[in-house]
């Protein structure tokens, strides 16, 4: 179990360029270099502090990563600046009672997830792909609430899995098209295309 200690704990939020997701950014690392997409709450089970936010009936879906939580609002929540109070006082609460955010046993047990970390069996151009991916889009993404995985590379189209504030974000098929495929296409000439799969 990965667990906070008991240090006063700050939350701050930040706009995302989805409206429906918020960042709620913590002084203390979560989930060190790290980062678990849980959409619903059926797929809650290896976070208890994910299990936690979906009691609360304006949560759709919680993204976890190194310092921060990403939280999606159901469709019929008006306002952020109605709830952001509740979750933060909820965060700061649940953080400094030191209490789990990720049950490692618990995740081990998910399916293997899609990721950016080059293995052994990768072929050449998967390997540039993930760390392109990891270099260079991850520290972008991640500055707006969200992550962008690595799933599969086939005949010239590389598709890739979108996370927290990324998932449903309007602006995220211009990132993809523009930003992450020309990048790819300059840098991985074998690079045609660039597509998001959903989970």
């Amino acid at each position: 179990m990965i667990k906070t200690g008991n240090t006063l704990i700050s939350i701050y939020t930040e706009m995302t360029p989805n409206p429906e997701t918020m960042k709620f950014v913590a002084n203390k690392l979560l989930y060190p270099g790290k980062s678990i997409d849980l959409a619903d709450e059926a797929c809650a089970k290896p976070s208890p502090l994910a299990q936690e936010l979906f009691t609360f009936p304006f949560i759709k879906s919680v993204f976890i990563a190194s310092n921060f939580i990403t939280l999606t609002k159901t469709n019929d929540t008006e306002d952020w600046q109605d709830i952001i109070p509740t979750i933060k006082q909820f965060l700061k609460d649940y953080l400094e009672e030191g209490k789990p955010v990720i049950n490692e046993e618990e995740v081990a047990a998910m399916k293997p997830e899609s990721s950016n970390i080059v293995s052994a069996d990768d072929d050449d151009i998967v390997k540039r792909i993930k760390e392109l991916l990891e270099n260079y889009v991850k520290p972008a993404v991640e500055m707006d609430g969200g992550a962008i995985q690595f799933k599969s590379y086939e005949e010239g189209k590389v598709n890739l899995m979108l996370q927290g504030s990324c998932s449903g974000c309007p602006s995220s098929m211009i990132t993809l098209k523009a930003g992450i495929e020309g990048m790819m296409k300059r840098m991985i000439p074998e690079v045609k295309e660039v597509v998001a799969e959903a989970e």
